[in-house]
This record gives C-alpha cells, sequence and structure tokens, in this order.
C-alpha cells in the first residue's frame, strides 16, 4: 500500500539536549524545596532531593557539582522568581507613585510566591547561621534593587501629599521589615494568618502613612 510521505514538524523533533537539561534542573530544584521545607537544610540530603524527584544520585551529581550548590541555585531561583514577579507588577501597574508601591507591595502574597513551602525554604536559609552571609550575598543586589525603588516611590508620594513624619527612607525599610515579618506569621500561624489578612495590614500601614493616597482597609 502507498503511503504519502508527511513532511516532518517541530513536534516530531525530540527534545534538545539543552530544554532536557534545563528541565533536569528545574526537577531537581523544586524536590530541594520539597525536602528544605519537609526536613529542613539539615536534614536535606542528596538521597532526599532525588528520592522526591524520582532521579538517581548520578543525575543530580551530573548537573550540581555539590549539595551547596545545589542549595545556593534553588536560593537564586526563589530569589528570582520573587523578583521576575514584582518587577512585573511594578512595570505594569500605572504611572503614579501610589499604583507602583501598591503592586509592589500585593506582590509580595501573590499564590505563586507566597505559599509555606516557599517561606518554609526562605527561613531555613535565613537561619543558616553558618551561611548566612553568602546566603545574603547572592540576593542583595535584587533587594537593593527593591529598596530603591521604594524610596523613590515613597519619595514622590510624601512629596505629592506635602507629608510630615517618617522618611521615605525610613518608610521604606519598615516596608522590607513587615514583609518578612508578615511572611514569618503565614508560615507560623496557617490556621488563622492567611496572605488577605497579610495584604490588609499592609494596606493599612500604607493608608496610615499616605492617608491622602490610600483608604484604610474594612477589617
Amino acid at each position: 500500500m502507498n503511503q504519502t510521505l508527511r513532511k516532518p514538524t517541530s513536534e516530531d523533533k525530540p527534545p534538545r539536549r539543552t530544554e532536557t537539561k534545563e528541565v533536569r534542573r528545574q526537577q531537581l530544584i523544586n524536590s530541594t524545596i520539597n525536602s528544605i521545607a519537609k526536613h529542613g537544610i539539615g536534614g536535606t540530603t542528596m538521597s532526599t532531593v532525588t528520592d522526591d524527584a524520582g532521579l538517581s544520585l548520578g543525575i543530580v551529581n551530573f548537573h550540581f557539582e555539590s549539595k551547596q550548590k545545589l542549595f545556593e541555585e534553588t536560593l537564586m531561583h526563589l530569589a528570582h522568581e520573587h523578583h521576575e514577579h514584582w518587577l512585573k507588577e511594578y512595570r505594569d501597574a500605572g504611572l503614579g507613585a501610589k499604583d507602583k508601591l501598591l503592586a509592589i507591595v500585593d506582590a509580595h502574597f501573590h499564590p505563586k510566591i507566597c505559599t509555606r513551602k516557599k517561606l518554609a525554604v526562605w527561613f531555613a536559609f535565613y537561619g543558616e547561621a553558618g551561611r548566612r552571609k553568602t546566603y545574603r550575598k547572592l540576593i542583595e543586589d535584587i533587594d537593593a534593587e527593591r529598596f530603591d525603588i521604594s524610596v523613590e516611590l515613597c519619595t514622590r508620594l510624601v512629596e505629592e501629599g506635602q507629608y510630615t513624619g517618617l522618611p521615605p527612607r525610613q518608610i521604606a525599610n519598615i516596608l522590607e521589615a513587615i514583609y518578612d515579618g508578615m511572611w514569618l506569621d503565614i508560615l507560623t500561624y496557617p490556621a488563622s494568618y492567611t496572605r488577605e489578612t497579610a495584604q490588609a495590614h499592609l494596606h493599612g500601614f500604607l493608608a496610615s502613612t499616605f492617608p491622602k493616597h490610600f483608604d484604610m482597609p474594612d477589617y
């Protein structure tokens, strides 16, 4: 029987090696997040990661030089995911300083970013006394960018509303501290403290600080 030969399409082509490599690396990073959230950094081993991923130990050794390198790349994955999300929300917001600052604030509590599993991993890294300085060094530029943007937005709001009181840099510092504190409450009190609760509290802080720009939320 004669058969018409079909021209191969892109769907027929096998995945490129680079794509497979990136898929495997992401799979291992996701399993590292799962393991740290479950066992902590101290209890996470190459075996707990590979067991979660369903991969061999040789695969993780091929993609990462050491467990420490795997940890660092996991932290950078979370940091870049957070950075890309709030930066996109900031850029997509209106031109006003109010909308842009609110976009950064709300991005911290988006369901993609603010999950208890990911929060557990963040605080596991924060609590790693022996390597805290190393971990902070990895993400300090990302944090500094957000802080500088927040200072600039707070400065614009102070000028627009002719507010007196806390200087813009101090307000931005307080916002950074509140993000961490509310993330910790969400992680620690899952039955009573939600993303929505945290958002409402932060909106209340903004309304108290910039009453001409923000409305007090209904509690």
